[in-house]
């Protein structure tokens, strides 16, 4: 057999086979938690054996390096806080949606700061980040302001459109560097209500 027949997806996939799917989740879990805890850096596969009470070679035979590990752990934990919702009014899903961002803004956006310089290295993280945390929030961002288009509540050609999810992503990332304190539930909704519906004319 060829190294690379040994790295296609089916064969990992096999060598996994004997793990339960909480077995996996458990060492997935781990992972994570170890990142928001000691930084990308100071992970090891060696520590996560440990800490899950396995041998090495298990996480060896299915994931060969650290940041396969990390990329298959970002992976599992992919979200859509915002799927749902849908209340019929804009200005209220936009609300709502940023009551969800803040419930787990903590661990999200410490996750986010630990992965920093890792994410810019390696591709398959980078990827693997923005599958999990970033693509699925912003598209259903997307989709709250496609369907108040529809509905006649803002022009579909507000020029201001295209950038609210980076807003509402944006002030998740930048306010535990500029304030140091994270973004939570209340500070979105007064966000939306001052610096969102008033731009789309929604106040």
């Amino acid at each position: 057999m060829t190294s690379q027949a040994a790295d296609r997806p089916e064969q990992v996939a096999s060598r996994r086979s004997k793990l339960t799917r909480e077995r996996e989740q458990e060492f997935f879990d781990a992972v994570l938690e170890q990142i928001r805890t000691c930084g990308y850096d100071s992970v090891t596969m060696e520590g996560i054996a440990s800490s899950t009470r396995c041998s090495k070679s298990t996480l060896y035979r299915g994931w060969k390096t650290k940041p396969q590990f990390v990329a298959a752990a970002l992976r599992s934990c992919r979200q859509v806080r915002f799927a749902g919702i849908d209340t019929g009014s804009l200005a209220e899903d936009l609300r709502q949606a940023a009551r969800a961002a803040g419930q787990d803004s903590d661990k999200d956006q410490s996750l986010l700061q630990a992965l920093g310089h890792a994410v810019m290295q390696d591709r398959e993280l980078q990827q693997a980040l923005r599958e999990a945390l970033v693509d699925p929030e912003i598209d259903a961002l997307r989709e709250i302001l496609r369907r108040g288009a529809e509905r006649g509540e803002i022009p579909a050609d507000h020029p201001a459109l295209e950038y609210i999810p980076a807003q509402m992503y944006g002030v998740l990332r930048a306010r535990p560097i500029i304030e140091g304190e994270y973004a939570d539930s209340d500070y979105l909704v007064r966000f939306v209500e001052a610096a969102v519906l008033p731009v789309l004319g929604l106040t």
